[in-house]
Parts: C-alpha cells; structure tokens; sequence
C-alpha cells in the first residue's frame, strides 16, 4: 500500500515529475547439492524479493531545514531533525539548505513510510553528498536514532544538541508537535 501511495503522488501532479526507477537483478534461488555415500540432497532456499525504490529527481524547493519539494512531491529528510523556522537556528537551517541545494540537481531515494503527509527519503547532491549528513555536520539539524539508527550522531558538533534544545527535546518526547504538525485522529 505504501508503494501504490507514493506512484499515486507522484502521478497526480500537473507536471509529470522525472521519475527514475532503478531496477535490480532478481535474486535467483540458492541451490546446495550435498553428496552423500547413498545419494545426493538437493536444498533450496528461496530468496524474497525486495520492493523496486522509487528515485525521484530534479531541482528542489526548500520548505525548512529538513522539508524540500521536487515536481510537486514534498519529501522530509529520512534520519535527522531540523528546528522548525519559529524556534532558535530554524531560519539558519534552512537558509543552509538553500545553500547547498541552490542550483543543483537533487536525487531523493524515497523510502516507503510517510512523515505527517511527507514523503520520507535520503536526498543527495550531484556529487555524492548527503544532505541530511551536511547539515548535521554544519551543527543545524541533529540525528534522529529512531529513525536513523545513529548513522548521524558521529557527525554532530559537540555543543549540538544544547543549542538545538528544541529538536532535542522534541525527541525525546519532552515536547510537542507543533500545530501545524499534529497528525488527524
């Protein structure tokens, strides 16, 4: 369902976005033929398949630190957390984004859950970066482990955490969402 959510964003905009689909090598199954004295023994162990990911790509508008638009499709960051433009750093935060995406070409390898109506993806530039690890080194948005699995946190600058309080606290529970923010009941 997932998937049939992110083809049917994607597809409903005016413009028809550039939409790359990587395709990858079925994984064939994995046949053991053990020989013994009496006979042979033939093991098969199949192999799931995993979903084909859906790349997007293209010029990109930045909402905040951790939101940007490509063709229409609006797409969070996947790992980190950026303050919102209200609290301390947030108009510093995207201002950064808008940097570094200024002019590029940004591929967003999109993930299958949503984040409050966003798609959820890992952005990169032309040359290889990741922007979610870019503005976590910049000390302008911070790792998320729930999401990220820390694969961040070694990028943080030592006094991050203290001076994007809000984002911090915001993970841990300690505060909530914004309005703006509050999913549907």
């Amino acid at each position: 369902m997932g998937l049939f959510r992110i083809l049917a964003r994607l597809f409903s905009s005016r413009e028809r976005p550039r939409v790359m689909v990587v395709k990858e090598e079925p994984v064939r199954p994995l046949v053991i033929r053990q020989h013994t004295e009496s006979h042979v023994v033939v093991v098969t162990q199949s192999v799931p398949v995993v979903a084909e990911p859906v790349v997007l790509q293209g010029k990109c508008w930045v909402i905040d630190g951790d939101t940007i638009v490509i063709n229409d499709v609006r797409i969070r960051l996947a790992g980190i957390d950026a303050p919102e433009l209200d609290h301390p750093w947030g108009q510093k935060s995207k201002w950064a984004m808008v940097q570094l995406c200024k002019g590029q070409t940004v591929t967003a390898r999109i993930r299958p859950e949503l984040s409050y109506d966003r798609m959820v993806a890992e952005c990169y530039l032309p040359d290889g970066r990741d922007l979610a690890a870019e503005l976590v080194r910049m000390g302008l948005a911070l790792d998320w482990p729930k999401f990220s699995g820390g694969k961040y946190r070694a990028l943080e600058p030592p006094d991050a955490r203290r001076r994007l309080w809000m984002a911090a606290a915001r993970q841990r529970g300690a505060m909530p969402p914004t309005s703006s923010r509050t999913m549907p009941e």
